[in-house]
């Protein structure tokens, strides 16, 4: 089965339910489930055959040691926040080590968490020594009566929970310092932009997981946007706009942030879920797939609900994704075209899907 589109919206929205013979995304309470992606925006000329492999590679790392909390009876925030730091500590994401630049040549590092139990919630932004901000978005949560902190205090809070501070210089890599040149020289005229303008607000991580207990959680975290100017904070650490859990939706999102937060897209997400009882591929389609779309932004998310169902709703040539099967066997994909399968768009109530191209 191919990917198939509503006409004047280019977007894939996954779910393995679809295809006869795959495995299926509904699980009961009991079974743990764990979904991650590592960022919309994907283009696979920009990736060489070795990138390919590593970012699938780093997916699946990602993918086992959130599940390996999971098998191991932990909450679902253990296995959110477990899967992220992978993805948090390898350069080929938006997100820790490979955090973009800011204007100034900064890295500025945003994150938040939710668990769905009690709607407890915590957020940092503009951080830019801490090596792993979901996990003081997490002590945000657990150890401060806030769910919100930002640039130095958020870092003082930190040195104040045991949390070493790295260096600036940790978050260099020589590839984002070439996208923040390429974005100064568009931005001067000095040079003709061959790519859309949303991949520079494009890139984020992020993970949704269901326990054995039966509760959700979800985390994401992202360096921004590259050439981000005045402090910009975008979606990820916005509680409802980029992460979102509740007792029956988990939501985590990449894309142009300024439309998330407008949307609140994670909350509308799963105030789909809740209110109108729809599927998380029908609910995800309908905000990132079309409120996002029609206000002018582009994206993806991951959307989970309490039954175990998932899917990956995303409208770019490409969004680093994976799920892990109750084996422990990991499944990813980065194109739209491959992988994960079942990918069909829910065509609105009352209407046949659309033809696949």
């Amino acid at each position: 089965m191919r990917p198939m589109f509503v006409p004047g919206v280019l977007a894939a929205s996954f779910s393995l339910m679809a295809l006869p013979g795959a495995a299926q995304t509904a699980a009961p309470a009991s079974q743990p489930v764990l979904v991650i992606h590592g960022g919309a925006g994907v283009i696979r000329r920009e990736n060489s055959q070795h990138d390919d492999a590593a970012i699938r590679r780093v997916l699946e790392t990602a993918l086992r040691n959130g599940y390996a909390e999971l098998q191991a009876g932990k909450p679902a925030l253990d296995a959110v926040t477990a899967a992220i730091t992978v993805l948090e500590d390898s350069p080929y994401f938006n997100a820790g080590k490979g955090a973009v630049f800011t204007h100034e040549g900064r890295n500025e590092l945003d994150a938040s968490v939710m668990v769905g139990n009690g709607q407890r919630a915590g957020a940092v932004a503009g951080v830019q020594r801490i090596k792993n901000p979901i996990l003081l978005a997490r002590a945000v949560m657990e150890k401060s009566p806030h769910v919100m902190l930002v640039g130095q205090g958020a870092e003082s809070f930190a040195k104040s929970q045991g949390f070493t501070l790295v260096p600036t210089a940790y978050f260099h890599t020589d590839k984002r310092a070439g996208q923040l040149r390429k974005a100064q020289l568009q931005e001067a005229g000095k040079q003709v932009a061959n790519t859309p303008e949303y991949l520079r607000y494009i890139g984020t991580v992020g993970a949704v997981a269901l326990d054995a207990a039966g509760h959700l959680a979800a985390g994401t975290s992202t360096g921004g946007m590259t050439n981000k100017r005045w402090n910009r904070v975008g979606d990820s650490p916005i509680i409802g706009a980029g992460t979102w859990a509740d007792g029956r939706c988990a939501f985590s999102g990449t894309g142009w942030g300024e439309f998330y937060i407008r949307t609140a897209a994670a909350r509308t997400t799963c105030a789909r879920v809740e209110f109108e009882n729809e599927s998380a591929a029908v609910a995800g389609a309908a905000v990132v797939n079309g409120d996002v779309v029609r206000l002018g932004g582009n994206g993806g998310a991951i959307v989970m609900t309490a039954n175990g169902d998932f899917a990956f709703p995303f409208n770019t040539e490409g969004m680093y994704r994976g799920w892990i099967d109750a084996s422990g066997q990991p499944h990813v994909a980065l194109y739209v075209d491959e992988g994960l399968r079942g990918d069909v768009l829910p065509a609105p109530a009352g209407q046949a899907p659309a033809p696949a191209h």
